[in-house]
């Protein structure tokens, strides 16, 4: 297949990296400093099992893209419709859409841009880009996939290079259950520097992600989705799945870059404030992460 990562971060660059061991022709559209590494070098996919430079092509935009087969969408959610626009007549009737972002409203928002079907994908997956044009797998790398005509056939080749993959027929409930996650974890990593496994040992932190969770899921709720009930059990486990790993708003702050905060504990706090439901727990994270950019932001003017 003809595949188009557009985001070469930690997700694209990962499952990205998957689809070209398999045998597929990626192209990865991302930042130079990984675009010129992965060009001179190929990437570098580091993972439990495996670890070479793959040959591939990359680029900064998608000027010189071909109408590709499936494109993955790996960019935060403030550029989503940024993306968008630039596969706006890239793309053929039959090509596939898969939005890997965090956050619950990028696939519609992708789809109103582009004119185009997009399937939502949530991403369980520890990684990072440990330099230009190398990925670093942690841990996790299933997906779970929205229905559609192409669901199937799409989730057989994903497994065919090596990814564990669902469909999930209530997908709106799967993103939600992933944001709630980010609103956990994500802040807390992020502002302390951190990684998840032990962030729980310090006093206090288990009732701060037990109230951002509450809050999330009574969000969550009153939107209409159905939260598991043992999903706080879950959420409470995840240090001890991947201990080292830690958030992407962490790995965003710790390289200047803008993070998604507003996209997560920031969601909550919107859906909140609309359906007259109190999230100060978020609200409170929020703030840290977007004080956290502010402070960096500040200190690199001096």
């Amino acid at each position: 297949m003809q595949v188009a990562v557009i985001g070469a971060g930690a997700v694209g660059c990962y499952y990205g990296g998957l689809l070209l061991k398999a045998g597929h022709d990626v192209t990865f559209i991302g930042r130079q400093v990984h675009a010129d590494a992965i060009n001179a070098r190929g990437l570098l996919l580091d993972t439990k099992t495996f670890r070479g430079h793959l040959p591939a092509k990359a680029a900064i935009d998608t000027a010189t893209l071909a109408p590709p087969d499936l494109v993955l969408v790996c960019v935060k959610s403030a550029d989503t419709e940024t993306a968008g626009r630039s596969l706006a007549g890239r793309l053929r009737p039959e090509t596939s859409v898969l939005s890997l972002q965090n956050g619950v409203d990028n696939a519609p928002r992708l789809a109103a841009v582009i004119g185009h079907a997009v399937i939502p994908v949530v991403v369980y997956v520890g990684s990072e880009m440990a330099g230009p044009g190398h990925v670093r797998h942690h841990g996790g790398g299933d997906l779970a996939i929205g229905p559609s005509p192409a669901s199937a056939a799409l989730a057989q080749t994903l497994q065919a290079a090596g990814i564990g993959v669902t469909i999930a027929d209530d997908i709106g409930k799967t993103l939600w259950s992933k944001l709630i996650i980010n609103c956990a974890y994500n802040a807390l990593s992020a502002v302390a520097g951190i990684a998840y496994g032990p962030m729980l040992q310090v006093d206090g932190t288990r009732q701060v992600v037990t109230s951002a969770v509450q809050e999330a899921t009574t969000v969550a709720r009153a939107c209409g989705v159905a939260i598991a009930d043992d999903l706080i059990d879950h959420i409470l486990n995840i240090p001890e799945i991947m201990p080292n790993q830690m958030s992407s708003t962490a790995q965003d702050l710790a390289r200047g870059k803008p993070s998604e905060i507003d996209f997560l504990n920031g969601h909550v706090v919107r859906k909140g404030a609309e359906l007259g439901i109190a999230t100060p727990t978020n609200q409170a994270l929020q703030v840290m992460v977007k004080l956290a950019d502010r402070g960096k932001e500040l200190a690199q003017k001096k």
